[in-house]
């Protein structure tokens, strides 16, 4: 397997637990972890496999250091780049933009050319509403430590063993 490049923002530290466990489900003497709040956007382009994870704000907004690291792949050329995306959010108190933050990246991925993997079933939560649901599903691992962080472990783990033929 070929090393893959995670890329996190973090603000209350779920989203770097939850990375942290994709990287230890993956073996994490494949994956290279960032806190983008660090990270060098360049460094991004340097992987052909890459995970990005970012947790919802308030009503739909990008995590700050995502805030501040997105612009950047205006810049970037994706093409050939496989991206996995995971996103964090509250579907009880935030249902009708749970997730958006993962959707607004998937977007941008898109547009650059990425290819996306890992897109993750809706059923099993409850929510109104969400920019991350393109025909049907998440584009990526919907988490909800919120509300639903019993199921974490076992999610990653399933959405894991989805990814990993793909990260080849």
């Amino acid at each position: 397997m070929k090393t893959i490049g995670l890329f996190y923002g973090s603000e209350t530290g779920n989203t770097e637990n939850a990375a942290s466990m994709i990287a230890a489900e993956l073996g994490e003497s494949n994956v290279d972890l960032y806190n983008i709040a660090d990270a060098d956007p360049q460094s991004l382009l340097s992987y052909e496999n890459i995970i990005l994870g970012a947790p919802t704000w308030g009503f739909g907004e990008l995590q700050g250091d995502w805030e501040d690291f997105l612009p950047n792949f205006d810049q970037f050329d994706l093409s050939g780049k496989t991206v996995a995306l995971f996103g964090l959010g509250d579907q009880e108190n935030y249902s009708d933009v749970f997730l958006d933050a993962m959707g607004t990246i998937y977007s941008k991925v898109k547009e650059r050319g990425g290819q996306v993997i890992g897109a993750w079933p809706t059923d099993s939560y409850e929510f109104t509403a969400s920019t991350a649901v393109v025909d049907g599903n998440f584009v990526g691992l919907a988490l909800d430590v919120d509300n639903q962080d019993d199921l974490t472990p076992d999610r990653i783990s399933q959405w894991v063993s989805g990814i990993r033929a793909q990260l080849q």
